[in-house]
């Protein structure tokens, strides 16, 4: 039987795993499920045939390298810093290797020794990173196939909560890793181009300069900027384009109540709180505020970031309970960022009967045989339950196709890769609409530059 190891077996996996046991008769598969966790790794497979679950620590370097070894093909489902040593493993044993994660500089490294031995390093084919390529350039190919010059892409992806879970006034609830949510946009200005234009928005800045996205059936939704938009350039074949923006999507309103935790300084990672452990929520919020001998925090609250008594903005801050004086941090030496997100999640964290959501959404520009077009492409797609979420099923089914498509050699261009070449790409994003995954495009008229964003 061909062997296909697993390493990582959490949330993200488990549509991951449910794909390759449903393929491993017709496939000749045995697929083996290496994670901290045995309990864990048994979850998944079910008692399942050809599945084996193993206890597998990265760390340890002789377990490491004999199962992959032992593998024909190796998936790293394990946070992106983890995979390089896997990564090198591959390289000695001579196996191929697929990740949903951002290639870093270490993998790319590796690139030539891949090329060497004929490897497939395949990354970057989750969710975002990975359909979005994929559905990105296949329409891009496209345009260019036909002549078309590209003039504009814009491309918004968003984990959300579905409709019927959405109860909460910020419409929004954790849908993967809360403290990347808390933390994102840091690190330096978002940056893009526009007409021409390079444009820079500083993090103070980012969550009041939002885009409006409308989807049919699912209403209104915001976008504001990623930290880099500027090397999808080259990434994509568009080193002349005069507009090119990427984007986190949210409810409309999210970004407007965010922008007062970055106002106060309560995304801050930077330094730590002299005892945090034992300070009560009102506490840490009354610690950003002036000093007044006479008003309460909230009122305080409400005048040093002049909200209204009756905007909604201040219902938000009320309903996640930031002024109980009884619910303690219980953090330890805890940072801002890591206390509100321990706030955050008391009423974001995903209930046993939520349902996620992920919004997927493109915009083409271009124009063709004189004509100025516009083509916007729409991807919605919703969990079934907590195992089987729209997360799981948009980061680790592409991740499974792509690893069948190299055991069959319909994949064969070795290196360290991204999803980018047709022969990776069609494929996958055909089986994909199988299990919902589907691009609605319609044309519409091209506009042009946005000035919301100038």
């Amino acid at each position: 039987m061909r062997k296909i190891l697993v390493i990582g077996a959490g949330r993200s996996a488990s549509n991951l795993i449910t794909y390759l046991i449903d393929k491993s008769e017709k496939e000749n598969l045995h697929i083996t499920i290496g994670d901290l966790s045995l309990e864990n790794a048994n979850e998944h497979i079910k008692g399942h045939k050809n599945a084996t679950a193993i206890v597998l620590d990265i760390f340890n370097e002789s377990d490491r390298k004999a199962a992959v070894k032992n593998a024909d093909i190796v998936i790293s489902m394990l946070p992106a810093r983890f995979h390089v040593e896997v990564a090198k493993d591959c390289i000695t044993y001579g196996k191929h290797m697929v990740t949903a994660s951002y290639i870093s500089s270490e993998m790319k490294a590796l690139d030539a020794q891949a090329k060497e031995k004929g490897l497939v390093f395949m990354n970057e084919i989750g969710l975002d990173p990975g359909i979005d390529h994929m559905s990105a350039m296949q329409v891009i190919d496209r345009i260019h196939d036909e002549g078309g010059k590209m003039l504009l892409f814009e491309s918004f992806c968003g984990g959300l909560v579905a409709p019927e879970s959405d109860n909460n006034l910020w419409n929004y609830k954790f849908t993967w890793n809360p403290r990347n949510v808390v933390l994102a946009g840091q690190g330096g200005a978002a940056t893009f181009i526009q007409e021409g234009q390079y444009k820079y928005i500083p993090y103070h800045k980012l969550f009041r300069r939002t885009e409006f996205l409308a989807v049919e059936g699912y209403g209104k939704f915001e976008a504001y900027a990623n930290r880099d938009s500027l090397s999808y350039r080259s990434v994509y074949g568009l080193k002349d384009i005069p507009t090119l923006y990427r984007g986190t999507i949210r409810r409309v309103g999210y970004s407007r109540a965010w922008n007062y935790f970055v106002m106060l300084g309560l995304t801050d990672d930077s330094y730590q709180l002299e005892g945090s452990e034992n300070m009560s929520y009102r506490d840490f919020i009354n610690s950003f505020l002036p000093y007044s001998p006479t008003d309460s925090v909230e009122l305080k609250f409400r005048h040093y970031l002049k909200i209204d008594q009756d905007d909604v903005i201040w219902d938000k801050f009320l309903e996640l309970d930031l002024f109980n004086a009884n619910k303690k941090v219980g953090l330890k030496d805890a940072s801002p960022a890591q206390i509100l997100q321990k706030i955050l999640m008391d009423s974001w964290t995903l209930q046993p009967e939520d349902k996620d959501m992920i919004v997927m959404y493109h915009k083409f520009g271009y124009e063709l045989n004189g004509k100025k077009k516009q083509i916007d492409s729409k991807m919605v797609i919703l969990g079934d339950d907590q195992t089987f979420t729209a997360m799981s099923k948009t980061v680790g089914l592409p991740v499974a196709m792509a690893t069948l498509q190299i055991l069959n050699g319909k994949i064969t261009t070795p290196g360290v890769q991204l999803p980018i070449k047709k022969e990776v790409y069609n494929p996958i994003l055909k089986e994909l609409e199988d299990y919902g995954v589907i691009f609605k495009e319609t044309e519409v008229q091209y506009l042009g530059y946005n000035p919301d964003k100038l």
